[in-house]
């Protein structure tokens, strides 16, 4: 199964190539090949962000020599199926068309989730 990180940037979803880290007591950005795993303190990006970042005054960057590179399949299925459900559950992906509600019986009303059904006589 391919990997679904995408970029952390905002609007972007190229696939990540590369991990940023900061390493704030050194006042350094570090920019290196895609980790393994996602960290909570890191963020992935795709190859053009990866190129362009830019530190604030006083920062430095270290930067990866040489190309990104996709990263290779990962044959763990427990990743595969992580990765999957994550993919799944983002909100930028178009909502599922929903399937066509049954006919309501003659005289019901529905208030959200419920029905209210016609009284007896």
């Amino acid at each position: 199964m391919r990997s679904v990180r995408k970029c952390s940037r905002t609007g972007c979803l190229e696939p990540a190539v590369a991990t940023l880290t900061y390493a704030y007591s050194d006042s350094t950005a570090v920019v290196g090949p895609l980790a393994t795993a996602s960290e909570p303190h890191s963020y992935d990006l795709c190859e053009a962000h990866a190129l362009s970042l830019t530190a604030p005054k006083g920062w430095e960057v270290v930067r990866h020599e040489g190309e990104f590179s996709a990263p290779e399949p990962s044959s763990d299925e427990l990743t595969a199926l992580a990765e999957a459900v994550r993919e799944a559950g983002r909100s930028d992906r178009p909502a599922p068309a929903s399937d066509p509600q049954p006919e309501e019986p003659r005289g019901t009303v529905r208030r959200g989730h419920l029905r209210v059904l016609p009284g007896r006589a």
